[in-house]
């Protein structure tokens, strides 16, 4: 485990040593992920897993011109076997 010391600049700008960005394969457009754990800041390059796949999702339903609507609908096909269509009932 490496210990360094980094200062923040104008802007919140912090330069990570060259060997860290070297090792991790960091690039200028990595992102980043800050979590602030109770004033215990930790910094990963790595996109939260559940992040990820709800924008790798959100794309290729958009790509495939499906909606939620039709997701859900689906579901409640397979699901119940039957459509299941928004009660009309204002009680």
């Amino acid at each position: 485990m490496q210990h360094y010391v980094v200062q923040m600049r104008d802007r919140g700008v912090v330069t990570l040593p060259k060997d860290v960005r070297e090792r991790y394969g960091l690039a200028a457009d990595t992102p980043l992920t800050l979590i602030d754990w109770d004033g215990v800041l930790v910094l990963s390059s790595r996109v939260p897993v559940v992040t990820e796949l709800a924008r790798q999702l959100a794309a290729e339903r958009a790509a495939a011109g499906v909606t939620v609507d039709d997701l859900l609908t689906a579901w409640a096909q397979e699901r119940y076997g039957t459509e299941v269509r928004p009660s009309t009932d204002d009680a």
